[in-house]
């Protein structure tokens, strides 16, 4: 297990982030594809199609091209949905991270170092809404090199955040992530977040039954001690 230390994100940062997380989030992609593959429709299309173009022409290449089509489709629509979600972040909050993130002292975004590399990432912003009578953080784009996972880094970050919530005087800490994401799904569950419900971000989430799975940390019984 490779040593590894948490601090705050600085400038210089900006394309080591950008990259991981463009890395973590193109990971998403064959899962994505898997899911769809695997939905009812999709399999009563993979063989509806192609039977009814062999009984119609009697040709097994037209079957094996109609296949083939089907496939890069599906996986062209899973790659779609992630990077229109890469290139709203990169075009929103990600844009200028200093700006987004480090002009408050209610917001904060940190990196994971390990032997001089970047390999960790996580973002907390305070949830606006006026009909709130709690005060909420979100925790956002946790993200961590492939090659360094399985060494806390992830259960740290995650730390990291709950306890600056905690020194803010934040109530809850909030996030989303799609249930598509399994070991963040798996870290969140384990370290105590509780599910508070489910939504379809889009048409083609609905069709697919991908819903984002939305999650809430309470610190107001928690003790100094407990983080």
């Amino acid at each position: 297990m490779s040593p590894y230390h948490i601090r705050k994100y600085q400038d210089s940062d900006h394309r080591h982030v950008v990259d991981l997380f463009c890395r973590g989030m193109e990971e998403h992609i064959p899962a994505t594809f898997r899911h769809m593959l695997l939905l009812p429709r999709t399999l009563l299309i993979l063989l509806g199609v192609p039977l009814t173009l062999f009984l119609a022409s009697d040709s097994w290449l037209l079957v094996l091209l109609s296949i083939l089509t089907l496939f890069v489709s599906l996986w062209l629509l899973a790659k779609y949905t992630w990077e229109k979600h890469m290139t709203m972040c990169l075009h929103t909050d990600m844009a200028d991270i200093t700006r987004t993130y480090l002009s408050s002292c209610y917001s904060c975004f940190w990196v994971a170092e390990s032997r001089g590399q970047l390999v960790g990432m996580v973002a907390a912003l305070p949830v606006k809404d006026p009909l709130l009578q709690k005060k909420q953080l979100q925790l956002l784009h946790l993200s961590v090199s492939s090659e360094h996972r399985r060494e806390g880094i992830g259960k740290a970050m995650v730390r990291t955040v709950l306890r600056f919530a905690q020194m803010q005087g934040f109530s809850e800490v909030v996030l989303t992530t799609s249930m598509l994401q399994y070991a963040a799904l798996a870290l969140y569950q384990g370290m105590g977040f509780q599910k508070t419900g489910e939504t379809f971000y889009s048409y083609i989430s609905r069709l697919r039954k991908s819903p984002m799975i939305h999650f809430k940390y309470c610190l107001t019984s928690l003790l100094e001690g407990d983080l």
